[in-house]
């Protein structure tokens, strides 16, 4: 008698809240099983029982991805349990400073979220990828990543490595079964504290503002499209032709000035 074949998991990481919950959410109700990584203590267990609720198998699995050395951990951990056809690379870290004025902490756990946790899972779990039928790469950029600003320096920057590893690795790949995309947010109402910041830019800030739910549930659709960049929403369309063909000298200034706006407001 044939075996029947195990059903893959789908990997999202930082799934606790914010866009990654919604992910895992909009793949349970999709019949997706998921691996739900999250930083300790974040409540991640309760995010994979709404989705067992849902009807579909999650595990959760709690690590910092800071450090390298985890980041090898968690595919190890993976790879030898199950075998997985989508990896939505979510994790990331954001916030507005600075550049001067910012501790080398918050500089070095911003590139190490943005850029290594990214780069080196994908790294990790590419083989199990290409050994399912079907599998799928989804990395989380920015509409921010299609221009430097100040007091965003560093996150523009390394968004814009998503975008560039992004493309190399779908065309290293494209003849094979597994699909690279990324989808590029705008600003989201994550919770009461970022919304609030995001009104602060003014209109720049308040255009193509969405849901984690909704960016959630068109990437994935998005996803499974095939589509080579996934851009939400009209005003995110528009602001993206912005950022690419309006002149720098001219962009760059209102985007900063923006930015300070946002900068200025503190919010607990």
């Amino acid at each position: 008698m044939k075996e029947d074949k195990i059903k893959p998991y789908a990997v999202v990481t930082g799934a606790s809240k914010g866009l990654g919950k919604c992910f895992a959410l909009e793949l349970a109700k999709r019949k997706i099983n998921t691996i739900l990584v999250a930083l300790p203590d974040e409540g991640i267990g309760k995010v994979a029982e709404v989705c067992i609720e849902a009807g579909s198998e999650s595990v959760c699995y709690e690590t910092d991805l800071t450090r390298v050395d985890n980041i090898i951990a968690l595919g190890k951990w993976i790879n030898e349990k199950y075998p997985v056809n989508i990896l939505i690379n979510n994790a990331g870290t954001g916030g507005t400073a600075g550049f001067s004025e910012s501790k080398i902490e918050y500089v070095n756990n911003l590139i190490q979220i943005n850029i290594t946790a990214t780069t080196l899972l994908t790294h990790q779990l590419l083989p199990n990828l290409l050994q399912q039928d079907e599998a799928y790469i989804l990395n989380v950029s920015s509409i921010a990543s299609f221009s430097p600003m100040a007091n965003k320096a560093v996150y523009a920057a390394s968004k814009n490595f998503i975008n560039i590893f992004t493309s190399g690795l779908r065309e290293e790949l494209k003849k094979t079964r597994v699909f690279v995309t990324a989808v590029y947010p705008g600003p989201m109402k994550t919770n009461k504290s970022i919304t609030d910041r995001i009104k602060k830019q003014g209109l720049l800030g308040k255009i193509g503002l969405l849901t984690p739910e909704k960016v959630a549930e068109e990437s994935i659709r998005g996803l499974f499209q095939k589509k080579h960049r996934i851009v939400i929403g009209v005003p995110n369309k528009i602001s993206r032709m912005l950022l690419i063909h309006v002149p720098s000298w001219l962009r760059l200034p209102i985007l900063s000035k923006a930015v300070k706006r946002e900068n200025q407001l503190k919010v607990e």
